[in-house]
């Protein structure tokens, strides 16, 4: 109130009186302690949520530096990409765009497969002409295998390799458009067991199918080392990378790893080493076995005529059952020397003696073409040539060496077997017998 006495404002008390300044200095000084502690903890909260946003802030920056990196890498690879593709002009494929596909797919509505690339998509074009779209979600540097595959496959004419019909590059988004194969890929046939999986819908391939199929895929990497003007080496050959039609013809397929030279060019110069483990020829994993070249191609391809022999009859399986420390490729090679057959079924009581021969046919072209020494293989043409043969012209080949350690490069002189012959000419029954004196009968079938 107001005191007239001090003519000033008061504080009127409880007890009646009136103070100038106040009624009781103690819980005056209790609200200061509250109001005190009030404004700290304000000033703490406050500080806490400055050093927080302080931080957010900070990585919000960082994101958008990595994300500005990342973008800065897309523009710079699909800039170069771009510049190839503007040399090559009207030799590229079709470009469709990002739209234009998820049209084509029905907005991605069946996958077909997928894998470490990305995933492929059941797509139909205008003309009601299905296709597989494959989208990269995973690129090498440079995008080099968006443009193996563009560049490559958009080179090349044959029945025996897969279609490219087109592709896209927007943004990160790249696909590439090929030509649908209904069969999948031989890996499905060959790996499978339909006596285990009766409830399997694969169908059981003959052998005289697996033996088309072979020369097929022959005459497809012939085509890419010999008949193109630029001579394309695959370096992925291998059962996931054949694609069959309605009819089983094979196509080979997937140009991610593949290297363009010129045609007059034998040796090519690498810096890494590509392909599947289990396919890949010593020499690019090693320099120490030989230079890269067209003939490291013929040694994938000379395993996968093994894994159709072995997955196709089980021998695999048996071969691992017996001896779990054998190289698989010695396995069929002991087998193919001794009289016991290549085919398990055979030994079981299953199977005929033409079935036999076909195996026996496609294991001995295979160990030829993985010969540890690159000038020990055949070229694919040769290789043709073996496969119309008779297996009664065919020779046997040196055993295979089988290097302990993909890390260990010994030098040749010192790890290969002495009945090494000195060059490829010796893969005729006749020529062989004089390097080594290999008896015909080690070769011929065994007829029961």
């Amino acid at each position: 109130g107001y005191d007239s006495d001090a003519e000033a404002f008061a504080c009127v008390c409880a007890d009646g009186s009136s103070r100038p300044a106040r009624c009781d200095g103690k819980k005056s000084s209790n609200k200061v302690i509250l109001i005190a502690s009030l404004s700290a903890t304000t000033c703490l909260i406050l500080l806490v949520c400055l050093v927080m946003a302080l931080k957010f802030h900070r990585q919000i920056r960082s994101m958008s530096f990595v994300s500005n990196i990342m973008d800065k890498n897309i523009k710079a690879d699909n800039a170069n990409v771009e510049k190839l593709l503007k040399k090559y002009g009207s030799l590229a494929p079709r470009r469709y765009r990002y739209s234009e596909l998820k049209k084509i797919t029905s907005n991605f509505k069946q996958k077909l497969g997928e894998g470490g690339y990305g995933a492929v998509f059941l797509g139909t074009l205008g003309d009601r002409r299905a296709v597989a779209v494959k989208f990269l979600h995973h690129s090498r540097p440079n995008g080099e295998d968006f443009l193996n595959e563009v560049i490559s496959i958009g080179r090349t004419s044959h029945v025996n390799i897969v279609t490219l019909l087109g592709f896209c590059l927007e943004g990160s988004k790249r696909a590439l458009v090929y030509e649908h194969m209904p069969n999948g890929s031989l890996d499905r046939y060959i790996y499978s067991s339909p006596a285990s999986k009766p409830e399997s819908p694969v169908t059981r391939l003959e052998w005289e199918t697996l033996q088309e199929i072979a020369a097929g895929v022959a005459r497809g990497l012939e085509y890419l080392h010999e008949g193109c003007n630029t001579r394309i080496i695959h370096f992925d050959v291998k059962p996931h990378n054949v694609l069959l039609d309605e009819a089983f013809r094979p196509k080979v397929a997937d140009f991610g790893m593949a290297k363009l030279c010129d045609p007059m060019e034998s040796i090519l110069s690498m810096a890494d080493a590509r392909g599947t483990v289990g396919f890949i020829a010593p020499e690019v994993f090693s320099r120490g076995f030989g230079v890269v070249s067209a003939k490291s191609d013929v040694y994938s391809y000379g395993m996968l005529l093994l894994e159709m022999v072995g997955g196709r009859s089980n021998v695999k399986a048996y071969a691992a059952a017996k001896e779990t420390d054998m190289f698989f490729p010695l396995w069929i090679y002991d087998h193919l020397l001794g009289d016991g057959g290549v085919l398990v079924a055979r030994q079981e009581g299953g199977g005929d003696a033409e079935e036999e021969t076909i195996a026996r046919k496609m294991a001995l072209v295979g160990l030829w073409c993985i010969q540890t020494v690159p000038a020990n293989r055949p070229s694919m043409a040769k290789v043709l040539e073996m496969l119309e043969r008779s297996i009664d012209e065919l020779a046997m080949p040196p055993r295979p060496y089988h290097p302990s350690s993909p890390s260990n490069s010994p030098s040749l002189s010192h790890s290969l077997p002495s009945s090494y012959p000195s060059s490829a000419s010796g893969f005729t029954q006749g020529q062989q017998k004089k390097k080594q004196g290999c008896p015909a009968s080690k070769v011929n079938v065994r007829r029961s």
